[in-house]
């Protein structure tokens, strides 16, 4: 009995040592944690916000990502009180809250402040476009633009991972062309994933029009002002370009320091605030959301004391004077805005800001952002190859796209074409994993179609 029972307190104190070296490793602060994280939070705003059924939005949008883990995972969507619930082996859980006009929020109950309760007030009426086929048939060669269209779904025996769920394409204003997936409509709010990154930054246009904000001046930022004042010298400028020069990689393979801050931290801009500097700002390019956080931060401090007072600036200030009524940023538990990676929209309303520089940065015969404001967010950032601006990708020759256009781009394949010379905006949307969107081609072969009409034409 004593051997046996010297036994038995090895195997107990060998399974003890492993679950505290599970739960203190990566795996277990960060990856695990993740796993659950992303399914409570995406599967909490695919239903709630977009209007998914909860297995379809999980078998489209989370468990190609989790691969082989997702059999472990679970999700329970309660609808009594708004909130989704995940779990791993019974071990991880993660909790994803609903508030109306606020989206989903990972509630790790480290914030007082997070109230559960606290929805924004009522927007008017999402405004969609109406088909202009008379427009449409004067500039375009129709089955051609259709062509187009219809090629970026795959028919149901081909890719499965392309998954494409909403294209829409606007001409001068007008639309020309759209296509859903069935259960997506144009009324859909469909998630930009990294498109919110073009937003943040036409708000900072919005306020640097209106005087609030100098891109180039230290002290702008108060994440920094707060929790790291000898840095407090990092611009708004390094921000929006991807140079502020912390450790914060973005890699999605859930172990690395971006995945951290969105799926188990309570307050982002601290966490990205926080990192190391591993280089001086604006002397290394690297595309990070913990660069958008910060920037985010920053401008949502000048909108108003609370979330809904700034929440209602937001929307006053930017999305209403373009008729974007569907716009919903969800907020971490601080109450910052995942400027990054969490604005939901319809491809129409998603459209409209990108036309906003389509129309010279005007909106209702008002300037909304600097008439120069195009120029910097399409000047390449140095050290990006080109191929970024501020909170904008810019097209590399090979992809037949105009030089001067600019592109909003989210994980698994979100896509926002402006081509101001054509006057031309396509939005594309899907849940792409690990294969790629092919939408380039879908933009090439819209502008192929487009024939040389007159500007105002139709």
């Amino acid at each position: 009995m004593t051997i046996l029972r010297w036994i038995g307190i090895a195997v107990a104190a060998i399974i003890l040592a492993g679950l505290v070296w599970l739960n203190t490793s990566p795996i277990g602060r960060i990856y695990l944690p993740a796993a659950t994280g992303i399914t409570a939070k995406q599967v909490c705003s695919l239903t709630f916000v977009s209007g998914l059924e909860p297995d379809r939005a999980r078998a489209l949008y989370v468990d190609p990502l989790l691969g082989g883990a997702a059999a472990l995972v679970s999700a329970r969507v309660d609808s009594g009180d708004n909130s989704v619930h995940s779990r791993v082996l019974g071990l991880w859980h993660q909790e994803a809250v609903y508030r109306e006009g606020h989206g989903c929020t990972l509630d790790h109950r480290r914030i007082d402040s997070f109230d559960p309760a606290l929805t924004a007030p009522a927007q008017p009426a999402f405004q969609p476009f109406e088909l202009d086929t008379a427009h449409r048939d004067a500039n375009f060669d129709t089955a051609a633009l259709q062509a187009a269209v219809d090629g970026a779904f795959d028919p149901a025996d081909a890719d499965p991972n392309r998954n494409t769920l909403a294209v829409a394409v606007f001409h001068q204003g007008r639309l020309v062309a759209e296509r859903y997936a069935p259960g997506v409509t144009r009324d859909s709010r469909l998630h930009g994933w990294s498109m919110t990154k073009s937003m943040i930054a036409t708000l900072a246009g919005v306020m640097v029009e209106d005087g609030e904000i100098d891109l180039y001046a230290p002290d702008q930022i108060d994440g920094l002002n707060e929790w790291r004042p000898e840095l407090s010298h990092i611009s708004l400028n390094n921000l929006l370009r991807m140079s502020y020069g912390l450790a914060a990689a973005e890699l999605n393979n859930g172990f690395d320091p971006n995945t951290d801050m969105l799926m188990t931290e309570s307050n982002m801009p601290r966490f990205a605030a926080t990192r190391d500097q591993l280089h001086e700002p604006g002397a290394h390019w690297q595309y990070m959301s913990a660069n958008t956080i910060l920037a985010t931060h920053a401008l949502q401090m000048r909108l108003g004391d609370s979330l809904n007072e700034q929440t209602a600036a937001l929307r006053e200030r930017l999305f209403h004077p373009l008729g974007i009524y569907s716009a919903v940023l969800e907020p971490d538990e601080s109450g910052t805005w995942q400027g990054s990676s969490y604005l939901y929209m319809t491809p129409h309303d998603w459209a409209r800001l990108g036309m906003l520089y389509l129309d010279d940065g005007m909106a209702g015969g008002e300037r909304l952002i600097p008439a120069n404001w195009y120029d910097f967010i399409s000047t390449p950032t140095p050290g990006s190859g080109e191929e970024y601006g501020a909170g904008f990708w810019l097209p590399l020759a090979a992809t037949g796209l105009p030089d001067n256009a600019v592109m909003m781009s989210g994980f698994q394949g979100q896509w926002g074409y402006v081509m101001p010379d054509q006057d031309l905006m396509v939005v594309r949307f899907g849940a792409t994993n690990r294969t790629n969107s092919r939408s380039g081609s879908l933009a090439a072969g819209v502008l192929d179609a487009l024939r040389d009409a007159p500007a105002g034409d139709g």
